[in-house]
């Protein structure tokens, strides 16, 4: 019964997504790579969670990304790193589009790097001068760290929270950006 309403879901999505964008029709090619990554994501309580959340984010995340091994793949990596940060994969997801509009090899003028933009200073801080961080995974594992532990010092408050990660703390420019991304694109309702 539970796969009969996965396949429904799955097929309704398709069909919305196909009737909101005429041009792209569900590919058989991309049903195979999103099953292939739910059984791959092990981040998630439940298959049909799974699922759920990958379609959903893949079809927002398309128009920044359009291949879809790609993206899928990148959305495997955030939910995996945020759940093991406790974070919300929604809200890390928000940050990388106001940090680097999903550009792993995003500079910034300060030199922050990758997509979460974290600072290449970290690497000699955990003796660790190896690790690249334009490689997702770990500028993933970097970044949620650090905003985990920013939201416990501050004791839960997002505000303060985003606004050390960026380091712009007294300052609401950043925070509100990154908050008004997520509210308006991207949070999936708990």
């Amino acid at each position: 019964m539970r796969w009969q309403m996965t396949c429904a879901l799955l097929g309704l999505l398709c069909w919305s997504t196909t009737q909101a964008d005429v041009r792209q029709a569900p590919e058989p090619e991309l049903r195979a790579l999103l099953q292939q990554t739910v059984a791959q994501a092990d981040s998630f309580q439940d298959r049909f969670d799974a699922e759920v959340w990958l379609l959903d984010m893949s079809t927002r995340l398309r128009r920044y990304i359009p291949d879809a091994e790609e993206r899928l793949s990148l959305l495997r990596l955030v939910h995996r790193e945020a759940s093991k940060a406790g974070l919300r994969p929604d809200l890390v997801i928000a940050l990388i589009h106001s940090e680097s509009h999903f550009d792993r090899f995003a500079i910034s003028s300060v030199g922050a790097q990758g997509m979460m933009q974290v600072m290449p200073f970290w690497k000699a801080e955990l003796g660790r001068p190896q690790d690249n961080l334009t490689d997702n995974a770990t500028n993933l594992r970097y970044g949620c760290t650090i905003l985990s532990f920013y939201l416990r010092k501050e004791k839960g408050d997002l505000n303060r929270a985003l606004a050390r990660y960026n380091g712009s703390l007294g300052k609401q420019a950043y925070p509100a950006k990154v908050v008004g991304i997520w509210h308006d694109v991207w949070y999936v309702k708990p």
